[in-house]
């Protein structure tokens, strides 16, 4: 019998609407090599040549979603005998001139469409025409996919540690572990012809589901509730996965502050991004002893409230926003050091953090974060950025993927956005001989939700992604404009 989709997994395929759907994307920005290589440089042939050769590493891209008959059990994973490489990886263009404004309203487009389930859940899109000779890299991959243990994002597979596309690991840049997908033969190699299974008819499946229901007879009446969009079973079922996730959500006896990001969503988004410098987050922390994490929160809280300001939203000392930040933790033992990111599998819990958005004063904002944080990190579980580079390769899309998994069955009434930060490598990565200049985010809405925060740090370079309904966040891009100005406020305060 193929695969069966976990509970938590399956759940994501049934709450999934018109306003919510439930993929994560990642735009990535490349600098085209000069002159072009061997290869003939970064085009369409050339990226669909390099996800030819490398997609067997993430061998669930190739498969789709069979749903059971009645529902009598969780739907399984088939290989798709009618893949179509062409199908999921797209070209697309900017008209001149190619303005990251234009990116920006591309994506939110692009992102705005839900997958088709009749096909593997992902797509990726080469953007062209971006001014200063660069070129964009979208990709699209349904929650249900990535689940941090049989699978990567498929942006991950494409890049290498060197300009030469198949190279070594550089030797203590990317510690023990290989970066994702890369194993002893290197991955430049062509796959051997792939050949799908046999799918399974209706009546097999039918026959493994009753064969289930004979072992594990409430299964097939929990199977049903959920299938029919029963709310309770699923938050229980994604409980029972998060481990201490629902503890803590029920901990959170306050209910959230009532905000304009917690409103009705339509089915269409904008996207807006921030670019910041890693070193800068890190001499706020050598002054104020905390962590770069401490310093993001504060940033975002310093955004938020200008923001609301700006709006007009009535702001008093008092105000807060309630934060849902998903972190990567440890498990009952720490991590080996041959550990890769796909071992870290649900360890990724999630803190509810009040943003001080009312406090003035930024060095007050920080004290308040940082005070929050070290409640919640005391017990010692939290995974520290080098470690999690360490036994992650590069693995922020599967980690926002993890975090926004964690986030989604949670009601608008115990935090007000989803804030995703997740650390990557600082040293420069490419594919098909392409530099990744950027890399921004795109953490899905949850119902009731108008805006989520992604960001990731990347060769010295600290990208934010944000992901906002289109009625309710039309100044999206005023936000993302706050951010330096919230960063500029704690420097300040930073002697030189």
């Amino acid at each position: 019998m193929p695969p069966r989709l976990s509970a938590l997994d399956a759940s994501f395929l049934y709450l999934e609407q018109p306003t919510t759907p439930m993929h994560v994307g990642g735009v990535s920005i490349f600098r085209r090599p000069r002159p072009p290589g061997p290869s003939g440089g970064f085009d369409y042939e050339r990226l669909v040549e390099l996800i030819e050769q490398r997609i067997a590493l993430v061998p669930r891209y190739r498969q789709k979603v069979r749903y059971v008959p009645g529902n009598l059990a969780r739907p399984v994973w088939v290989d798709d005998p009618d893949f179509d490489i062409a199908y999921h990886v797209r070209r697309s263009a900017l008209p001149k001139p190619g303005s990251d404004e234009q990116l920006t309203e591309l994506v939110a487009r692009l992102m705005s469409r839900p997958l088709d389930h009749t096909r593997p859940l992902w797509e990726m899109y080469l953007v062209e025409g971006l001014a200063r000779g660069r070129t964009a890299v979208l990709t699209k991959t349904h929650q249900a996919m990535v689940d941090g243990v049989s699978a990567f994002d498929i942006g991950q597979v494409i890049l290498d540690v060197s300009a030469t596309p198949g190279a070594a690991p550089l030797d203590g840049e990317a510690g023990d572990a290989p970066l994702p997908g890369r194993g002893r033969r290197g991955r430049g190699m062509v796959e051997e012809f792939w050949m799908p299974r046999p799918e399974p008819s209706d009546t097999q499946l039918i026959l493994g589901a009753v064969a289930e229901a004979v072992a594990r007879p409430a299964e097939i009446v929990d199977n049903v509730r959920v299938a029919a969009g029963d709310a309770l079973a699923t938050v229980g079922k994604i409980a029972g996965t998060a481990g201490s996730l629902f503890s803590m959500a029920r901990a959170a006896s306050r209910r959230a502050p009532g905000t304009p990001l917690n409103v009705p969503i339509s089915t269409q988004r904008r996207f807006a991004v921030a670019r910041t410098q890693l070193d800068s987050y890190r001499r706020v922390r050598a002054a104020h002893g905390c962590t770069v994490n401490d310093v993001v929160l504060s940033v975002v809280s310093g955004a938020l409230r200008n923001w609301l300001l700006s709006r007009g939203e009535p702001v008093s000392p008092s105000s807060t926003l309630r934060a849902m930040v998903p972190l990567s933790v440890r498990g009952e033992a720490d991590v080996p050091s041959s550990a890769t990111a796909g071992s870290l599998g649900n360890r990724v819990s999630s803190f509810i953090v009040d943003l001080p958005v009312g406090e003035q004063s930024p060095v007050v904002r920080l004290h308040h974060v940082t005070h929050a944080m070290r409640e919640h990190t005391s017990t010692g579980q939290s995974v520290g950025a080098d470690t999690l580079v360490r036994i992650g390769g590069f693995a922020p899309p599967t980690l926002h993927a993890l975090g926004a998994r964690a986030a989604s069955g949670f009601s608008k009434r115990i935090f007000n956005l989803v804030v995703t930060n997740v650390p990557g490598p600082q040293f420069p990565l490419y594919a098909a001989g392409a530099r990744m200049l950027e890399m921004f985010p795109v953490v899905p809405l949850a119902k009731g939700q108008a805006l989520s925060i992604g960001l990731t740090s990347y060769d010295g370079g600290v990208f934010y992604g944000f992901n906002g309904d289109r009625d309710a966040m039309s100044d999206v891009d005023v936000l993302a404009g706050l951010v330096d100005e919230a960063l500029d406020e704690l420097l300040s305060t930073v002697g030189s």
